[in-house]
């Protein structure tokens, strides 16, 4: 028996991960831990994904409704997609068999802030009619005596699930090291409306909550021993474009300290996840900014660069998203960073109260932008689901810098990121205070959308679809029914993407 399970009576509850799975019956609503490939379960998916095709091979339907706190990875996400054992999919996805499943209409998705996660599940509208979910299933590195547990590389929106879950199984991952035991501030967020109380996080390195979840011992149904690793993917060294769009940005943080409006130290940062953020992060790293924080969702590559070079003082996040060698470095440094890091709930880490009162600088990647702010981060020419909105947009209503970041094109050429129109609007201008390509930073604030449209084209487009940006809007200038607020013509608004789903190209045949 694993030590790693300490209290008496779950000993008694250890079996298969099949054992497991079998309990689960055909339409159940599971509540999973896991956010950005960290601390999901991997056992129990794989036996659901498995039974999903012998029931079905017996001609009996089996699906279930799959609740997360984001994305996952292939031992959950992947299989569970390629089987089509899942119905429903909520809040995130970053898994691109699953998104294949969502945009042919096999299973559906929805896409939902992360903040609101846990209230929402909480309020019981991904649930029975009693408010419950059917089964909670959490990976944990440890179960301590007392039945209190130790979460894993992530925290997520584990806390909504534990509390509203009929019953209850456990991953015991003997993956995961030991030392995390101590890296986790686990607050629960009252859910009920009226009866929530401020968030007690003053400063990004407030501890505020227990290092352990106290678990009501009697909703355990299974424990499962696991031994399979988180989701590690390797970043790419940073490209060209991806050092200018770095360097824009930290020029312009560099002409806020410069005004007075940012202390030194910066106020806290997020970055989203992916190769461009962790190029800002690398950049950061290489920069004069010293005694910084964070106060994020996820921990890269570059914040664990900026915490070994001593240029981030704190990283608090609800979980990982780190390479192979990132982890390495991680476990192998472990009990220093267990003091640097702290992970937290997303209902705490993605809270808007809180990033509203730090002053967060976010800094976000998006899919297109218009010439007037709009920012799309989720679809695809507007009708495919590329991953979803994840907490971008908790931090880009509230934080005190809200910037937003991409290469001017993308398909070679093909596709242009600022466009008349954005075909999808998850950020709406009131909330961006920058964009960014590899050709300048436009600032936008303290502008009106005209204003802003000269900044977009002029400081951001691709040079080759600067000109096409520029007839567009100087037609609309001219045309009495576009309106000169923000000038449209709904005819040609959305003629980029038009063109490119008839012809594979943004870009008007010379």
């Amino acid at each position: 028996m694993s030590d790693r399970i300490q209290h008496k009576g779950l000993k008694a509850k250890v079996m298969s991960a099949e054992a497991a799975a079998g309990m689960i019956p055909n339409g159940a609503v599971i509540g999973a831990s896991g956010f950005t490939g960290a601390g999901y379960p991997k056992a129990v998916p794989i036996a659901l994904a498995k039974r999903a095709v012998d029931e079905r091979l017996k001609g009996k339907p089996f699906k279930v409704s799959m609740l997360t706190g984001a994305s996952t990875g292939p031992e959950l996400d992947q299989v569970m997609g390629l089987t089509e054992a899942i119905s429903f999919r909520f809040p995130y996805n970053g898994d691109a068999v699953l998104r294949e499943k969502f945009n042919s209409g096999v299973i559906e998705y929805q896409d939902m802030h992360l903040s609101h996660a846990g209230s929402l599940v909480r309020y019981g509208y991904y649930g029975r009619p009693d408010n419950k979910i059917d089964f909670a299933i959490i990976e944990v590195t440890k179960i301590r005596e007392d039945g209190s547990i130790v979460f894993s590389s992530s925290v997520g929106a584990n806390t909504a699930y534990l509390e509203v879950a009929e019953k209850i199984i456990l991953e015991v991952s003997e993956w995961q090291d030991e030392r995390l035991e101590g890296m986790h501030d686990v607050l629960s967020v009252p859910g009920k409306h009226g009866d929530r109380v401020p968030i007690p996080v003053l400063k990004a390195d407030d501890r505020v909550g227990s290092p352990y979840y106290n678990l009501d011992v009697s909703k355990v149904a299974a424990v499962v021993l696991s031994s399979y690793p988180d989701r590690n993917a390797p970043f790419k060294a940073p490209e060209a474009d991806h050092k200018r769009i770095a360097q824009h940005i930290l020029d312009f943080l560099d002409g806020e300290v410069k005004g007075g409006r940012l202390p030194k130290s910066l106020t806290p940062l997020q970055s989203g996840v992916g190769n461009i953020a962790n190029a800002v992060l690398v950049g950061l790293n290489e920069g004069h900014f010293e005694n910084m924080t964070s106060y994020t969702e996820v921990i890269q590559d570059g914040m664990l660069d900026l915490l070994d070079s001593g240029k981030l003082r704190i990283a608090s996040a609800t979980a990982f998203s780190v390479s192979p060698a990132g982890q390495e470095r991680f476990n192998k440094n472990i009990d220093r960073y267990r003091k640097q890091i702290i992970l937290r709930p997303q209902d705490v880490s993605n809270h808007p109260e809180v990033i509203r009162r730090l002053g967060c600088i976010a800094m976000n990647g998006f899919v297109e932008a218009d010439i007037y702010g709009h920012v799309n981060s989720t679809h695809i020419v507007g009708k495919g689901i590329e991953n979803g909105i994840g907490g971008s947009a908790d931090f880009a209503r509230n934080s005190a810098y809200t910037i937003f970041m991409s290469p001017s094109v993308a398909k070679g050429g093909k596709i242009s990121a600022i466009v008349p129109f954005a075909s999808h609007i998850d950020h709406t201008e009131h909330d961006v205070s920058g964009i960014v390509t590899e050709y300048g930073f436009a600032d936008l604030r303290g502008k009106s959308p005209k204003q802003k449209a000269k900044e977009i084209i002029e400081k951001c487009a691709h040079p080759e679809f600067r000109p096409i940006l520029w007839d567009y809007y100087n037609r609309s200038m001219k045309n009495p029914s576009a309106g000169l607020h923000s000038p449209h013509m709904l005819d040609e608004a959305f003629s980029f993407h038009t063109r490119y789903l008839k012809t594979g190209d943004m870009r008007p045949k010379k």
